[in-house]
């Protein structure tokens, strides 16, 4: 008897652009994870360290204007079928022609340089390394997991990882120089 893996299709990019634009779907955080769609339900430190995070970035490119930071921004990189992912929070660097181009229900179709995604109920360990993984090697050059419950940041480059604990920093590394951020001070 076949499993259920080998019964079902995993859902392509435009199947779910129609599915997550039905009226029961629209205002839930839906994306697409290798031809699954998954729906996340962020709680309170979750969005309390989006917050922070994002207010932090936002002052740091006033003083520094390299880049942006986005909120839940959807990627769809343009040779990916089966997966349209929604970071926490994403950092582009440059390519201001590029985001002017971008219409108002556009994705992203190119890997942002940072992005940050913060531990949900339900996600694994595995889900979240997994993940950083997924962003690195399709071109991001930096990816923060966060980890409320053990309050520790890991903090990757396609070549370096480092776990830090409250003691530490969080650096912007070449992506952003200049930036650091108490892993403290983000879980106060």
């Amino acid at each position: 008897m076949a499993d259920r893996a080998t019964l079902t299709k995993p859902t392509t990019v435009d199947e779910f652009d129609h599915f997550a634009a039905l009226p029961e779907n629209v205002g839930h955080k839906l994306q697409l994870v290798d031809g699954e769609i998954i729906e996340e339900m962020p709680k309170f430190a979750h969005a309390r360290i989006a917050s922070r995070l994002i207010l932090w970035l936002g002052k740091f490119f006033e003083e520094h204007p390299i880049g942006e930071v986005f909120a839940e921004l959807r990627i769809a990189l343009p040779d990916e079928l089966i997966n349209a992912r929604i970071p926490d929070i994403c950092v582009v660097i440059g390519r201001q022609d590029e985001l002017a181009g971008l219409g108002v229900n556009d994705a992203l179709p190119f890997m942002p340089d940072l992005i940050i995604e913060i531990q949900s109920e339900g996600q694994t360990d595995r889900y979240m390394s997994d993940l950083a993984d997924y962003y690195l090697e399709r071109g991001c050059r930096m990816v923060w997991i966060i980890y409320p419950d053990l309050k520790l940041v890991e903090w990757l480059t396609p070549t370096e990882r480092h776990l830090l604990l409250l003691e530490g920093t969080i650096s912007g590394g070449d992506v952003l120089p200049g930036l650091s951020v108490s892993v403290a001070k983000l879980f106060a």
